[in-house]
Formats: C-alpha cells, structure tokens, sequence
C-alpha cells in the first residue's frame, strides 16, 4: 500500500535516537513510514506503517521511500563501508523522488577531523549536497545520556583528553529537535545546526558531575595514545573501530568538540539538557 501524502519516512526506529522521533511525531499525529532491517522490532505507534530496506541494499531504500517527500536519515552503525552504505541510500534516496533528507551527522564534521567517524559524516555530507535533494544537517555532539558509561568497572574514565572541552547533548533534546525541523523541512531547507549542551566540559569536570549525581566516585585518567591503544586492546576489536573510540578523546583534546550553540533552544523552545537533568529522567521509571 502507498504511503499517504506526507508520510515521513524514518530511518533508525529501533534505536535510541530515531526510535524517540517516531515517537514524538506519533504523538503529533503525523503520518510515517518505518524503515528498518527488522520488521520485528519496528515499535507499534499510531498512524505508522513499516517498510523493510538496508542502507546497503538500493533497490530496496528505493522501493521502501517511494512516495515520500522528507526522510530522517539516521547514520549507520559503525562499519569500514559506512560511507558506501550512507551513499547508496542517497542515491537510492534521489531515485525515489525524496525531495528532502534530514540528516543525523556529528560536530565538527571535516575531512580532516580527528575523530575518524565524524570524516565519515562530512563525506555523506558531501554526498548529499551533490545529490541536488534539499538537505537539513543535524550535527550532534557526542551524546549526554553515553557520558556514565565511559567510565569503566572502577569508575575510571580513561582517555587521552587532556584538559579538552566538549559539549555533550542530550538524546531528548536532539529528538525534539529532528522532530520540529521533520514537521516544517521548508523552513530548515539547507541548513547546517549544531546541537549541543548547555555547557562545555573537561572530562574531569564531567567526572566530578556525574560524582556528586550519582554517589558513585568517578574519576578522569588522562592517558597517553599509546596507552590508550593498549588499555582497548582486550577488547580484541578491529584497529578501525580502535582508532576511532581512541580518536573521541583525541578529538576532545585537539579542541574540536569544544563550543556552545543556542540551536536546540532556538529550535526547540526550551533550554538544552543538563548533565543532571539527563541522570534523573534515567532512574525516573518509564510512563
């Protein structure tokens, strides 16, 4: 069955992220489109109806967005092809009639960043503007919420960060967001925005926050990258995936995390999420 005129089409419904946009836009009363490698775990909400297609797979992205005007586009999961992938769904996109992708990407996106996912991201970018689809960037940094679980069993944060800042958001704040800028893509058409927190923090000063929030004593070690390669070893990971958790902090360090944007209150309304405010809706149980 077609897609009603102005279905949104969401990718990433399973996840963290795109999963809180279907739901904000469900209760907006906005129709959509699921699109999800696994139909079984599309969430069950109002006025949706789910399509099946992998970023890598074009014939299906192309028939999964057929009769849609704007897309979310939510960035793959970590892979070495994650740029190969991104741009057979654009192009599969175009080939569709999509007029309008709304794209998750990540602060400070360059071809030349430190961090190695966020050159990905600029290359999708790329990609996008040359496809001739309106567009809408949405750089995120690095997520507020993930911010405890760098610390590890001892409470130890570990990382060559040195005395750099970053300005981690919020994944409420950016759904809220996606979902304004998804229910009026003309007004947001070629924009670039930068969402951020409400403050810029070392990860010491992170530490000593998530400390008094929690109870639990955390603590910042600023290792060197040599150690840091060799304290991710056990993990027995791929060198790419190493070299890309590594260059988070060096990403930090090198200053390119840093800085504080007014998007997501101009945008949304409401201030940007605080790291204590995150802490408390996480140990508040589900409505």
């Amino acid at each position: 069955m077609a897609p009603a005129q102005g279905t949104i089409a969401v990718t990433g419904s399973t996840g963290r992220l795109g999963g809180r946009v279907a739901r904000r836009l469900a209760a907006a009363g906005a129709a959509q489109t699921l699109v999800v490698r696994d139909p079984s775990r599309a969430p069950a909400l109002p006025g949706t109806r789910v399509a099946t297609a992998a970023y890598g797979d074009g014939e299906a992205v192309r028939a999964a967005l057929a009769g849609h005007r704007v897309v979310l586009f939510v960035s793959a999961s970590e892979d070495p092809d994650r740029v190969g992938e991104h741009r057979t769904f654009v192009d599969a996109a175009v080939a569709a009639g999509v007029e309008h992708l709304v794209y998750v990407s990540f602060f400070g996106a360059a071809p030349d960043a430190t961090f190695t996912h966020a050159r990905d991201h600029w290359h999708t970018e790329e990609h996008v503007r040359g496809s001739g689809v309106a567009f809408t960037f949405l750089r995120d940094n690095l997520y507020l919420d993930f911010l405890p679980l760098l610390a590890g069993e001892d409470g130890v944060i570990r990382g060559p960060a040195g005395d750099g800042r970053f300005a981690p958001v919020a994944l409420d704040d950016i759904a809220d967001v996606t979902t304004a800028v998804l229910l009026d893509p003309a007004a947001h058409a070629g924009r670039t925005y930068d969402l951020t927190g409400p403050q810029a923090l070392t990860l010491t000063e992170a530490a000593t926050r998530l400390t008094a929030a929690t109870g639990r004593t955390v603590t910042f070690h600023d290792e060197t990258v040599e150690e840091a390669f060799a304290s991710r070893a056990p993990y027995a990971a791929p060198d790419w995936l190493v070299e890309a958790w590594v260059s988070t902090y060096t990403a930090i360090a090198a200053g390119e995390l840093d800085g504080v944007t007014d998007d997501v209150e101009r945008l949304t309304g409401h201030p940007a999420t605080g790291l204590e405010e995150v802490l408390s809706r996480a140990q508040r149980p589900a409505p």
